[in-house]
């Protein structure tokens, strides 16, 4: 038993937990091409490209290409697990919906707070980014431009999420052009020949060229299937999307081969085309595009990542407030908490969660958060884990008959999904496993000592029911 609950179970709540019927459910509006367009903007490309991948080049030199190719054959499995998940479970509330329906509440739990993990720190510390790519212009303090960056994204978050759609897929064009513009620059400047993809080397500290090793590639692997992570966003949206059962795959599917081709083939153009190693592994890709061309073209480009951080800001706001919307309507915090965070504004958005993320967000960008990548690659890491598990178990008793798209290879896929993260999550360094354990110990305890006393009245996880509508072209 899970005690995951279905609509017309939640009747049964006692009575002093109800929720208003206007809050229990999000407004199905958008088709795959809107939900592409928001995913791939959570994922936002650019930014990525231009914030994540630098801290790959330093560490792995000519291997990041290499990896970054792996960690995206890896999110493959992890994408076909989120596929069958997020049709059998089309819920706001994502990978913590699906895992407590398949795995149990406390499992569900722990998915949660890792997810909150990842959502509430990625966006300040990508929209602190902003000040670098606006210095051709304007020169500003990186924290404010950061806070900025996350109260423009709060305000963009309380619209109707279709018109958030056309917004981030405008700026989603820009992003895309601007690595389309790395990549021809790259291969049109290439320095060595597509042996160097493979070469393992990054430039040592007395300026020779050292062996990037097996276990660094593992290690990297982390950040590597960050890189790509903004994909699971779609099963966040499901309760949005219209015709979830087919839609929510298209949409997780479609999202990680389009991002992996768009951040795959700049990074080969760069390695191919930095002047020598030490350009490789100081990561400047800014000044590399300069050197390619002119200053108009940098600046052209570093406006377009600028745009691209705002875009993936506003995305992750979205993404989180529907998950601090869901885990309110399922009964995660006390009671007025719950009824605060589930209302919905006139746009249909969960206006107080998207207040409550995207402000602290703002206030995060004063924060020194240099160690936390490495925590969010552990984060990323673990969620994916209990993921795989909950898809291993997903064909169990009555989600055996039911409609859902299917995974091929089950169950060979999560079991090989489990293994490989195991082993990437024990290669990490141990500072970064020591905070985000502790992170999940204290979680344990909040589940210990409140949800669990209080399981017929808190954490009751609901899945909407299932409204199908005809897709809308």
């Amino acid at each position: 038993m899970t005690d995951t609950l279905r609509p017309a179970e939640t009747a049964a709540a006692p009575p002093d937990v109800p929720a208003p019927p206007e809050s229990r459910t999000l407004k199905r509006s958008i088709g795959v091409v809107g939900g592409t367009l928001l995913t791939l903007s959570c994922v936002t490309p650019a930014s990525t490209l231009f914030v994540v991948v630098p801290d790959l080049f330093g560490s792995l030199g000519t291997a990041t290409t290499l990896t970054i190719a792996i960690g995206s054959l890896l999110c493959v499995a992890v994408a076909f697990c989120y596929s069958e998940l997020g049709t059998l479970i089309p819920s706001a509330g994502g990978e913590y919906a699906m895992v407590s329906t398949m795995a149990g509440r406390l499992a569900g739990w722990l998915v949660f707070v890792l997810s909150l993990l990842v959502v509430m720190i990625v966006p300040p510390v990508i929209a602190m980014g902003t000040a670098d790519y606006l210095e051709p212009v304007v020169r500003l303090d990186p924290s404010l431009a950061g806070a900025g960056v996350m109260l423009l994204a709060t305000l963009a978050g309380l619209l109707d999420l279709r018109a958030n759609a056309w917004i981030t897929g405008v700026f989603l064009v820009l992003e895309v052009i601007a690595a389309a513009v790395v990549a021809v620059l790259g291969f049109a400047h290439a320095e060595r020949g597509p042996g160097s993809l493979v070469s393992m080397e990054v430039a040592g500290a007395d300026g020779g060229a050292d062996t990037v090793t097996a276990v660094l590639v593992v290690s990297g692997l982390a950040i590597a299937l960050f890189v790509t992570q903004g994909f699971s966003t779609a099963v966040y949206l499901s309760e949005e999307l219209e015709d979830p059962r087919r839609n929510v795959a298209r949409t997780v599917l479609a999202t990680l081969g389009i991002s992996a081709v768009i951040i795959l083939v700049p990074v080969a153009a760069i390695t191919l085309g930095a002047s020598d190693l030490a350009e490789l592994t100081g990561g400047d890709i800014g000044a590399m595009v300069t050197a390619w061309s002119d200053s108009a073209v940098g600046t052209f480009v570093s406006l377009c990542v600028a745009l691209a951080i705002v875009n993936a800001g506003i995305v992750m706001v979205i993404q989180n407030s529907r998950v601090l919307f869901a885990s309110a309507r399922d009964k995660a915090w006390p009671g007025p908490v719950n009824t605060v965070f589930a209302k919905l504004g006139r746009f249909g958005s969960p206006w107080v969660a998207t207040l409550a993320v995207g402000v602290p967000g703002a206030a995060m960008c004063f924060v020194d958060l240099d160690t936390l990548y490495g925590v969010t690659g552990v984060s990323v890491t673990g969620m994916y884990l209990l993921v795989a598990v909950a898809a291993l178990l997903a064909r169990r008793g009555p989600h055996r008959r039911a409609q859902a798209w299917r995974m091929p290879l089950w169950p060979a896929v999560p079991v090989l999904l489990i293994a490989v993260l195991a082993y990437i999550l024990i290669q990490q360094e141990t500072s970064h496993l020591l905070w985000t354990g502790g992170i999940t110990a204290v979680a344990t305890l909040y589940w210990a000592l409140y949800l669990r006393p209080r399981r017929g009245t808190r954490w009751l996880v609901t899945v909407p029911e299932d409204v199908r509508e005809p897709s809308r072209p």
